[in-house]
């Protein structure tokens, strides 16, 4: 098949035109080499856009992230600085409070650090979960080791529910990163129950699943404002959190066959944060 000349310069026009991110059309719809090679010019300049498209929808997205959790540092630190300046002249029993608030504030930050390094590695592939039998009990001792001085702060309690066989349930998972998610979960609870509260636990099994719950002790949540809670640094349910523990929690179960479901109360109860791990 004879291919002309001015059909070769037409072809690399368009080519370069491409190059310069125009859209273009090269496809013809007619026999012959040329137009399979231009069919197979069009399909690689098709797929080459779309990679560039999501390149660019990824970079958009890190930037998003990166003034999120600027933002989410900065505010702690910048308090800090404060009340480290403010620490040396003040009186006894404001230097203590200023040295509570500095401990706190060193521990929400830190615990933020940390979950975004998890959310990391969730999100770039690099977690293999290995599954076995937990208790539920187990797996609730592991949780509760990193909360201790912030239910003792809070004088709350973390307990069974009433008739809850968590004895007789054993989960297949990975037992420590399901025991973070519990962590987070019940720190959320924490931090919106009052102090000298109880959180309770509640553990069983159906035909579909296997399921673990945290109720806390609050003012329930509206149901508009439940599918905000798991979305990065969105949710208005966690003014006092870091605004990653659940969306944290939520990669966790979702990683391993799992998701979580959120009965709001709204009507003077306690929310309930359901982790279920279907069979």
């Amino acid at each position: 098949m004879f291919i002309s000349r001015k059909e070769i310069e037409r072809l690399s026009a368009d080519v370069r035109r491409i190059i310069d991110g125009q859209s273009v059309d090269l496809r013809d719809n007619l026999e012959g080499r040329l137009s399979i090679l231009k069919n197979d010019i069009h399909t690689l300049a098709g797929s080459l856009s779309e990679q560039a498209s999501n390149l660019q929808r990824e970079k958009s997205a890190m930037a998003e992230t990166l003034a999120d959790i600027s933002h989410q540092l900065k505010t702690p630190l910048t308090a800090m600085m404060v009340m480290t300046e403010l620490l040396e002249d003040a009186p006894p029993e404001k230097a203590a409070e200023f040295i509570f608030n500095l401990k706190r504030g060193l521990a929400q930050t830190g615990w933020l650090v940390n979950a975004l390094l998890k959310m990391a590695k969730l999100e770039s592939g690099s977690v293999v979960f290995s599954r076995t039998e937990v208790y539920a009990g187990e797996l609730l001792g592991l949780a509760l080791q990193p909360l201790q001085i912030l239910l003792d702060i809070k004088d709350q309690r973390v307990e069974w529910a009433s008739g809850t066989p968590y004895g007789e349930v054993r989960f297949l998972c990975d037992k420590n990163w399901t025991a973070e998610a519990l962590t987070n979960i019940i720190k959320n609870a924490s931090e919106h129950s009052p102090e000298g509260s109880t959180i309770l636990i509640g553990a069983g099994f159906n035909p579909l699943c296997k399921w673990l719950s945290v109720t806390d002790a609050g003012k329930g949540i509206p149901n508009i404002e439940i599918k905000g809670l798991f979305q990065r640094f969105g949710g208005t349910h966690k003014k006092q959190g870091t605004g990653i523990g659940l969306p944290l929690a939520l990669a966790i179960l979702r990683g391993q066959n799992g998701d979580i479901e959120v009965n709001g109360g709204n009507s003077g109860t306690g929310a309930v944060f359901t982790m279920r791990f279907y069979k």
